[in-house]
C-alpha cells in the first residue's frame, strides 16, 4: 500500500505504535454491545477490533474510505466491519445515535473535533462506554475533580452522566505518525445510563466558568441578579468567595434548579 500523507484539515495523526494499540485492546469492556470506531484511519486499531466484535466504523476521508476498503474487503464482506463514509457529527444529526443498539465508543479522536464527539457521545443514550485518545489538557478536563486546577464545565457535566471517567494512561508523540506537539491520554468514560441534563443546563455552566478563575458569584451574575446569586449561595452554603473548579457537579445541579425553578435567569 502506497503511503498516505496524513491531512491537515482531518486534524490527523496516525496511531503506529503497537504496544500501545495492544493497551487499548486492553482497555475495552467485556460486554455484547457493538462497537463503534470514530476515524479508524489507516486501520491499525481497526484490525485489531475486528477480531474481538463486529465494528461499525465512520470515516469521512475519501481517501482513507478507498484504502480500508481494499485493506478490509473480507470483513466487509461477511458483516465484521461496517464502514460509513460520513462526518460523524452529521451522522448524529440525522441518525439520532451512532448506532441503533447499545454500543461502545473507542477512537483516536482528532483534537479540533474531540470535545464535542465526546460530549455528544455522553447525550447519546445509546452509548454506554467511552474509550477515546485525545490531547491530553482536554483529556485532564473531562476527567476532573472538584478542587483540582483541570474542573471544568466540562468535568460538570461528565460527573452528572457518568458512574466513572478517568486517564487510562499517557500516549506520548511518538507514537504518531505524524507526531503531534502534545502529550496525549486514553480517556475512559463509563456513562449512567439513568442520569440526564437539561437542554439550558450547559449555557449555565458556560456562564458559571466564563473566567475560571474569578469568584463564581461574579460570574453567574451576568445570568442571575446578584441579590439573587448571594440568596441562592446561603440557601446552599456556598462560601462567597468559591472560585468555579471548587464546587461539585451536584451542587451545580441544584444551582441550575433553583434558578430554572425561580425564574431568575436574567
Amino acid at each position: 500500500m502506497d503511503k498516505i500523507k496524513a491531512k491537515k484539515r482531518y486534524g490527523q495523526n496516525f496511531l503506529k505504535d503497537e504496544s500501545i494499540l495492544l493497551r487499548i485492546i486492553e482497555s475495552m469492556p467485556y460486554n455484547k454491545n457493538k462497537l463503534v470506531e470514530i476515524g479508524p484511519g489507516l486501520g491499525d486499531l481497526t484490525e485489531k477490533l475486528v477480531k474481538y466484535k463486529d465494528v461499525r466504523a465512520y470515516e469521512v476521508d475519501r481517501d482513507l474510505i478507498s484504502i480500508l476498503r481494499t485493506k478490509f474487503a473480507i470483513q466487509l464482506d461477511n458483516g465484521k466491519l461496517e464502514l460509513l463514509h460520513t462526518d460523524v457529527l452529521e451522522a448524529w444529526d440525522n441518525q439520532g445515535s451512532l448506532y441503533d443498539g447499545k454500543y461502545d465508543m473507542i477512537a483516536n479522536l482528532p483534537y479540533y473535533i474531540a470535545t464535542n464527539i465526546i460530549l455528544r457521545a455522553l447525550e447519546d443514550d445509546n452509548c454506554e462506554h467511552i474509550i477515546v485518545m485525545i490531547q491530553k489538557e482536554v483529556a485532564l478536563k473531562f476527567a476532573a475533580n472538584e478542587k483540582e486546577k483541570p474542573f471544568s464545565a466540562l468535568s460538570v457535566i461528565t460527573k452528572l452522566l457518568s458512574n466513572e471517567a478517568r486517564i487510562l494512561f499517557d500516549v506520548p508523540p511518538t507514537s504518531f505518525e505524524p507526531a503531534p506537539k502534545v502529550m496525549s491520554s486514553i480517556l475512559y468514560i463509563r456513562k449512567d445510563a439513568s442520569k440526564s441534563i437539561e437542554p439550558g443546563f450547559k449555557k449555565f455552566l458556560k456562564a458559571c466558568f466564563v473566567q475560571p478563575r474569578k469568584k463564581l458569584s461574579k460570574n453567574i451574575a451576568s445570568v442571575v441578579n446578584k441579590d439573587e446569586v448571594l440568596k441562592m449561595f446561603e440557601e446552599l452554603d456556598i462560601n462567597e468567595n468559591v472560585r468555579p473548579h471548587e464546587i461539585s457537579a451536584c451542587l451545580y445541579s441544584q444551582m441550575y434548579k433553583k434558578v430554572v425553578n425561580n425564574g431568575r435567569n436574567k
